[in-house]
Parts: structure tokens; C-alpha cells; sequence
């Protein structure tokens, strides 16, 4: 009996290691986060309205993409453009999508070449962002969040 009560006492003192709580402190799980965090990923696309019915994530960024070239490109092919050469140019535009939904243009790079042959051209782009629909922000982790994007419209003037 002596026995069984040492060794009942001995598995006790074992156990009660055992059960001991790492305690970890509230910056060691914050510095785990941010080094697992993708700060160059979101989770959902900025979109419009309209686009917000289309399937999956792709296809509601493709809808988003589509919409705003057609909106600036009808707006280009609205204007009467004339020109002394042939145009074929890549307008590579920056835009920024702030988490209220507003976007801003950023950067916009044209060839010299297209820039003289439309002088106009920014304007022209500038102006037709004027009559987007409402836009919805990314968003990253169920925040509303900045976003930034390029996207590339192809100019062809004959």
C-alpha cells in the first residue's frame, strides 16, 4: 500500500509539469502575424455594382477591368480625333482606389509620339473618369482598404 501511494504521489508531481501554461506575450503573436501577413494581396478586388453579380473573385476583377476600359475607350471614340500619322499605342494608367470608393489617377505614361499627334490625350482620359458608376473598395481582411492598380488600354487611331 505504502508503494502505491508513492507511486500514485510520483505521477502526480509528473502530471502537474505537464499541465504548466506557456504563457506567450501579445507582441510575439502580433510580430507571428505581420510575418505571415501578405501586405501586397487582398482579399477582394475593387469592383462596381454592376460586376458585383459575376461568379467568382476573377471574374467580378475582369468585369471591374472591362468597365473601366470600355468607359474611357467610349469615351475616346466619342471625340473626333484627327491625326497626321497612324497611332498604336499602349496607354499604361495608374490608378488609385481609395476605401471610400474614390479613384484617382496616379501616373499616366504615353508614348511622345501618340502625346503629339493628341495633345489632349490625359484630359481626354481624365475626363471620361467623371462618368464611371459607384466603385467598391477592396477589401483585405473584411477592411475596406486602399488599392492601386495599372491597366493598360490600347490606342488605335488610323
Amino acid at each position: 500500500m505504502k508503494h502505491f501511494v508513492f507511486i500514485l504521489a510520483l505521477l502526480l508531481v509528473c502530471a502537474c509539469d505537464d499541465l504548466k501554461v506557456k504563457k506567450t506575450s501579445t507582441e510575439a503573436i502580433l510580430n507571428e502575424e505581420l510575418q505571415s501577413f501578405k501586405w501586397n494581396e487582398i482579399d477582394e478586388y475593387p469592383t462596381f455594382i454592376s460586376c458585383q453579380t459575376s461568379g467568382s473573385q476573377q471574374d467580378r476583377k475582369l468585369c471591374f477591368e472591362q468597365t473601366l476600359a470600355t468607359t474611357i475607350l467610349n469615351r475616346l471614340e466619342a471625340e473626333r480625333i484627327i491625326v497626321n500619322r497612324d497611332v498604336l499605342d499602349t496607354l499604361l494608367i495608374q490608378f488609385k482606389i481609395s476605401d471610400s470608393g474614390e479613384l484617382s489617377l496616379l501616373n499616366f505614361k504615353v508614348d511622345s509620339l501618340t502625346q503629339a499627334e493628341i495633345p489632349n490625350i490625359k484630359f481626354l482620359v481624365t475626363s471620361s473618369l467623371d462618368s464611371l458608376p459607384a466603385i467598391e473598395p477592396a477589401i483585405k481582411r473584411g477592411q475596406k482598404v486602399n488599392s492601386e492598380f495599372t491597366l493598360p488600354i490600347i490606342i488605335k487611331v488610323n
